[in-house]
């Protein structure tokens, strides 16, 4: 006597329904890798703003700060919005990944037998680079979260204080080297999907070089604007 081990059958909802099979096709996917894309790049400008106003000063940064945790008052109680939109974001984040390993793997599969020869094509480098730049930015935002919102990695961490924990972490060169990194691998991140999905709603069309060069110049002055306050703690231009 044999017990069948076969999996039971997944319910319709998951394979059948209008959300599973937008998701199940490839233009769905990426759909969901441009929307979140869009999303995560749009907190990005947001979050870069933000960061700026440290050459104002410690008052003006940690009123800002203090501000951000109270936005949706009265409806929301005082810092939830910021846990809401980290819930966002994480989920955000999660889809994307998700979508583009699946894309991948989706692609290879389509050609289970390499080329015998390629050649390379304009913004390869980018895109063989994407992998090992979304580990490195995972990892920077997860040290980020430790260092500034939890203060478990910073070396002089004040609750309610972010100006002083800013500048705290930021004054160690490792740290500081360890941002440029992360912000370049984002750079090219940013360049890459903004470019590639640009590519994917048509608009590239004949202006590629144009396209090429904003998505450049975009990814650019984004990272640069995150660069700059490292360096400036470092170099003592912020205290």
């Amino acid at each position: 006597m044999s017990v069948s081990l076969r999996r039971p059958p997944a319910p319709e909802w998951l394979t059948n329904s209008a959300p599973a099979r937008f998701w199940h096709a490839t233009v769905g996917k990426k759909a969901v890798m441009a929307t979140t894309g869009a999303l995560l790049l749009l907190f990005l400008v947001a979050h870069m703003i933000g960061n700026l106003k440290v050459f104002f000063g410690a008052a003006a940064y940690d009123h800002y700060a203090h501000w951000l945790r109270t936005l949706g008052e009265p409806v929301l109680p005082f810092g939830w919005f910021l846990w809401i939109l980290r819930a966002v974001l994480l989920a955000a984040v999660v889809l994307h990944i998700v979508a583009a390993a699946q894309l991948a793997l989706r692609a290879k599969r389509a050609r289970p037998v390499g080329y015998a020869g390629r050649t390379r094509v304009r913004g390869g480098y980018a895109a063989r680079t994407m992998r090992w730049g979304g580990v490195l930015i995972a990892l920077f935002v997860v040290y980020h979260l430790l260092d500034l919102t939890v203060g478990t990695v910073n070396p002089d961490f004040r609750t309610g204080e972010p100006f002083h924990n800013l500048t705290a972490s930021l004054g160690v060169w490792f740290v500081t080297l360890f941002y440029t990194a992360a912000m370049a691998a984002l750079a090219l991140h940013i360049r890459h999907g903004l470019w590639s999905a640009l590519q994917t709603l048509g608009v590239v069309g004949g202006r590629e070089r144009v396209t090429r060069w904003g998505a450049t110049a975009v990814a650019f002055v984004i990272c640069g604007g995150f660069v700059i306050v490292p360096w400036a703690v470092l170099l003592g231009l912020v205290r």
